[in-house]
């Protein structure tokens, strides 16, 4: 989801490509689609990510999976329609599953885009690829000349597979990350830092990494979608079905706490709107349990 300046949102499907308009009184309309958005049956590609600049309604980028890789694009967006997209960074590699695909604009202004390792663990050491990363690039694309790799796109590395960005109100990133099989992560990310996939997973002291602020059992998180709130954490679960809040204190974290455990089955992507939360459900992604109503988006006040 991508919130537009009016107070209402752009929403993705990953599966079919299309963009809805979803209006604050929950009124929806088709804004387009994105061609060549590719998504394989059971798999985790397609349409995958959002984003708009807080002050421009103007431009669209979007995150997807085409039959060559995953890619990110930029699109007109006016009187509620999407023009045909832009190409602004390929080469990320793609796979049935670890696709990454969140993005989020900083306080710098520029585009954060989270990737995964597209099912090969070494891409996540490798600084020459694009996959396993935090990636930092100008709006046309381009590379910031202080990234810390002198001309990548990569801010930083050794990730599994990146789902959810936000920023504090300090202007520091956080990130939530997929582990496999032991713990997922809510990672505080710091320029040219090391995040030690696959070397490590979860919290270990291990020289040269930076640990994860927060670490999950598998089975309760599965962290997606990533909003910050007067520096209160908010993550969708997916397999954990569940909304964890997570406080912060500066680089620190306190306990984290769970909201509808169970209540509305896999929870994919959080956006702050005024003062509520949007949340996406994922139960129709052949992993959930869907009722009658999903896939929905449901409204959730703050305080």
């Amino acid at each position: 989801m991508a919130l537009l300046s009016d107070g209402s949102a752009l929403v993705a499907e990953r599966d079919s490509g299309r963009v809805l308009h979803i209006g604050a009184d929950g009124a929806r309309s088709t804004a387009g689609s994105v061609p060549g958005a590719v998504h394989a049956t059971g798999a985790e590609n397609g349409l995958l990510g959002l984003a708009v600049r807080p002050d421009d309604d103007s431009t669209v980028w979007a995150y997807e999976s085409t039959s060559g890789g995953n890619r990110v694009v930029r699109m007109t967006y006016a009187d509620g329609k999407l023009g045909a997209p832009q190409t602004i960074l390929d080469g990320i590699p793609t796979a049935a599953h670890h696709n990454g695909g969140r993005l989020a604009f900083g306080p710098d202004g520029d585009l954060y885009v989270g990737t995964g390792d597209a099912e090969v663990r070494s891409r996540a050491q490798d600084t020459g690829s694009l996959g396993g990363k935090i990636l930092r690039i100008k709006p046309d694309g381009s590379v910031p000349a202080d990234n810390p790799f002198r001309g990548s796109p990569v801010w930083s590395y050794g990730h599994r597979n990146v789902q959810g960005l936000a920023f504090d109100s300090a202007g520091r990133l956080w990130a939530t990350e997929f582990g496999q099989d032991t713990w997922d992560e809510l990672n505080l990310i710091v320029k040219g830092g090391n995040y030690g996939w696959p070397i490590v997973e979860g919290q270990q002291a291990h020289a040269g990494f930076h640990e994860p602020k927060v670490q999950w059992h598998t089975d309760d998180a599965s962290p997606s979608g990533l909003a910050i709130v007067d520096d209160v954490a908010y993550v969708a679960a997916l397999k954990g079905q569940r909304l964890w809040q997570v406080a912060l204190h500066g680089t620190e974290v306190g306990t984290p706490k769970a909201w509808f455990v169970g209540t509305y089955g896999r929870l994919r992507t959080v956006l702050p709107v005024g003062e509520a939360l949007w949340l996406t459900t994922s139960n129709t992604d052949d992993r959930g349990d869907p009722s009658s109503q999903d896939d929905r988006i449901l409204r959730l006040r703050l305080g």
